[in-house]
């Protein structure tokens, strides 16, 4: 049974670690408490207030009122070094007119690049000033110029120091004690930096230094508030100050950090100072959250200031996620319209009910992520990744485009086809389902046709498990192409496209730079290759599922016992000099150490033994096998080298391709079949 801790002062408490699945701590006291590394799936924390306890709000206010007036003591001293420019020495002078040039800077710099750019320049121009000084001493330019360079180094750091430090202190406050309380402090602020100014002038000096001084020390405070305030609000130039000030004002704050948030509710909860980092937060609800942006995200989806609106506020219409990792995110009924997720993870995500009408979904990972009762009409689905855990259930959709629009093409390939009809119920699941578990073989470069028939075909029979049936072909551009293929449940399709065009790369090599002709012994085979033509022949083709573009719909090709073998279109040299070759290529090769283990020179003996006397082999062929064999005997000298074992890979290849033209009862095929696999081991294969 669930814990219930609902409306209890829970302030301070510790329930580090703890198993609290499915607890209700709904309108709860969390302030201060800590669940780090705690198990919360599930638990209810609506309208429950976290942070910070009373007497560390107190402490923090008096610190934060602190470091403004400390801050403002900065900034006067500032004002101090500026107000230097009316004294009549030399030094005095250089030194006030090298902080006031270079604070200007500093203040320009920071406001158009933000603090990182800011405090960079201040700290390359602070290492060259002291260089310089270090060198002007060093050459003993004499004791008023190298004077005057340190002194200038020194003034400089101290302006840098006080300015970096000030911002940093008026966003700390603004983290701990908010606005009201802030003005108050930013008053005291002011009104010790201009009396400190006014002091720094000096009696002797002219009552304009001293004005200049006060106007110069409150030109900093109110630049440092608007850094400070500007960084409170999420402005990205300023994460830095943002970040160290919300790291103290969460540090004595409710701690998740660790915690495992998997379906936990913060609806209406007040999330101040509270520390998020390393949280799993998959399907976390956080609708209406209270202060949402003094949270300590770490690296979670919370990082980011557009997101965290959306999930207080559900609205994300118009708006653009391209690339953003949300994976778990929960936006469950959310308004997503014309919003664009090009390439974002939103795996195992909660996207019930959601409007995602018109919205882009181009590469969108969905692996896990549930869409029920989702409206999708109008998306754009180019290449999103949906599997067969994506659930589909009750989707409102009246059509969808498969790709993403252009001027040329404002609606493109909208499904259904004939504008004039829409998916009825639950219609949009069925067209969809076909390639919820597809493997897409994408040719990025000029398509061989007839390498790509045989691959397919070495790959389903090597794989008849996975149930190999293409689906769809597109042409894509000028020499790009889309080969689909809908495959078994649970299928390893990273192993069977890296298997296919591992395949596909060797023949196609070798029909380029050998020039061989495919054989075709297979109407299958042959009506393959006719639809790939027809295929990349075609402005635009595609098919879906039963929807056909142009005459090139799907085929069958598991269990076919035919293939098309490979051979060259050359003249066929004396089958008898040609074994001969061979068996001059195989005395070179060493003995297998072990008399009961073969060795390469063993193997391909018996291999090119029953190839010779092979009965179901034509003559080109029995003669294409043996170059082959000679081929393996030449890389069996050096199997563990690269090259050779590329060499002997193709070779493999195209024995296998020979082969499995003839009927698998075939002696020469039985022996392939257990010498092949012998001899790929040999030469580090497999």
């Amino acid at each position: 049974m669930a814990l219930d801790f609902s409306g209890q002062n829970l302030r301070g408490r510790n329930f580090k670690g703890l198993d609290l699945a499915g607890a209700n701590f709904g309108y709860a006291d969390i302030r201060g408490a800590n669940f780090t590394n705690a198990n919360l799936i599930g638990a209810n924390f609506s309208h429950a207030k976290a942070g910070l306890q009373p007497r560390w709000v107190i402490f923090l206010v008096f610190v934060g009122w602190l470091l403004s007036v400390f801050s403002g003591l900065l900034w006067a001293f500032n004002g101090y070094f500026v107000s230097q420019i009316f004294n009549s020495r030399l030094e005095t002078d250089i030194r006030g007119w090298t902080v006031l040039i270079l604070l200007i800077a500093f203040f320009l710099i920071t406001i158009r690049q933000g603090v990182v750019a800011g405090l960079g320049a201040l700290t390359f121009v602070v290492a060259i000033a002291g260089a310089g000084a270090g060198a002007l001493a060093f050459a003993g330019a004499g004791a008023g110029a190298g004077a005057g360079a340190i002194a200038f180094a020194g003034a400089f750091a101290g302006a840098g120091a006080f300015a970096g430090a000030f911002t940093v202190a008026i966003a700390i406050a603004i983290a701990f004690v908010g606005a009201g309380a802030l003005a108050r402090a930013r008053a005291i602020a002011i009104t010790v930096a201009v009396a400190f100014a006014f002091a720094g002038a000096g009696a002797g000096a002219l009552a304009f230094a001293g004005a200049f001084a006060f106007a110069f020390a409150v030109v900093g405070v109110l630049f440092s508030i608007y850094i400070g305030w500007q960084a409170m609000k999420g402005n990205e130039k300023y994460s830095l100050v943002r970040n160290i000030a919300v790291a103290f004002a969460a540090a004595r704050g409710t701690s998740f950090r660790g915690a495992n948030l998997t379906n936990a509710d913060f609806s209406q909860a007040t999330l101040k100072s509270t520390d998020l980092r390393n949280t799993i937060l998959i399907c976390s609800r956080w609708y209406q959250a209270k202060m949402f942006d003094r949270v300590r995200p770490g690296l979670t989806y919370l990082q980011n200031s557009q997101v965290r609106q959306l999930l207080v506020t559900g609205q994300g219409q118009d708006k653009n996620f391209d690339h953003e990792n949300l994976r778990g995110i929960n936006l469950k009924a959310a308004n997503l319209a014309d919003a664009s997720f090009i390439g974002a993870d939103l795996s195992e995500a909660n996207l019930q009910d959601a409007d995602l009408s018109r919205a882009k979904l181009k590469q969108t990972q969905l692996e896990g992520t549930d869409l029920t009762g989702a409206t999708l009409t109008g998306a754009y689905i180019e290449d999103w990744g949906i599997t067969n855990t994506t659930k589909l259930h009750g989707v409102k959709c009246e059509y969808v485009f498969m790709r993403l629009p252009t001027k040329e093409d404002p609606d493109p390939l909208r499904k259904p086809d004939n504008k004039q009809e829409v998916f009825a119920d639950g219609d949009f699941a069925d067209f969809i389902q076909p390639i919820f578990d597809t493997l897409d073989l994408y040719h990025n470069q000029g398509v061989d046709p007839r390498a790509v028939a045989i691959a397919f075909k070495n790959l389903a029979e090597k794989h008849p498990e996975a149930e190999l049936e293409i689906v769809a072909m597109e042409k894509r551009g000028d020499d790009k192409f889309l080969l689909r293929a809908k495959t078994a449940v649970g299928s390893d399709k990273s192993q069977l496209s890296a298997e296919y065009f591992d395949d596909y790369n060797q023949l196609k090599a070798l029909l380029q730079s050998q020039q061989l002709l495919l054989v075709e012994r297979s109407d299958r085979i042959r009506n393959l290759e006719i639809m790939l033509n027809t295929a990349l022949g075609q402005p635009k083709s595609y098919t879906q599922g039963n929807t056909i573009m142009s005459d090139i719909s799907g085929i069958n090709i598991q269990g076919s016992s035919n293939v098309s073998g490979i051979a060259g279109n050359s003249s066929i040299a004396n089958l008898g000099t040609i074994s001969g070759n061979v068996s001059i290529a195989l005395n070179q090769l060493p003995d297998a150490p072990e008399a009961d283990k073969p060795g390469i020179k063993e193997l391909l003996t018996q291999l090119h033994s029953c190839i010779s006397q092979s009965a179901d082999l034509p003559e080109e062929d029995k003669a294409e096998a043996l170059e082959q064999v000679k081929t393996l005997a030449e890389a069996g000298k050096s199997p563990q080298e690269s090259t050779k074992q590329k060499t002997a890979k193709t070779a493999i290849t195209m024995l296998k391709g020979i082969f499995s033209g003839l009927p698998a009862i075939a002696s020469v095929v039985e022996a392939a079949n257990k010498l092949l696999p012998a001899i790929s081991k040999l030469f580090g294969l497999g």
